[in-house]
């Protein structure tokens, strides 16, 4: 006795099932992601600071120059993680 209330596909074969939805990040994983985030982008103020300050002098030595691109980096990376925490993947 075949079951006629299951739907079929025209070529005769059983429908597919919908593929598996991703596993959802908690609420805690979010928050600490934000707050990480936040941290992070407390180097990139301080970068931003003395680079304003800098760009006073005549004579700026290279290795400030690299913390604050590097201080900068960090700022993204924080910019970045918020963004992944609120988008939500």
């Amino acid at each position: 006795m075949s079951d006629d209330s299951r739907p079929i596909n025209p070529d005769g074969s059983p429908p597919s099932l919908p593929p598996p939805l991703p596993p959802r990040r908690g609420g805690c994983a979010t928050a600490f992601m934000v707050l990480f985030g936040v941290i992070l982008l407390l180097p990139g103020l301080c970068a931003l600071l003395f680079g304003f300050g800098v760009l006073s002098e005549s004579r700026t030595d290279p290795s400030i120059l690299f913390l604050i691109l590097l201080g900068l980096a960090v700022c993204f990376a924080g910019v970045m993680l918020i963004r992944a925490a609120i988008k939500g993947s």
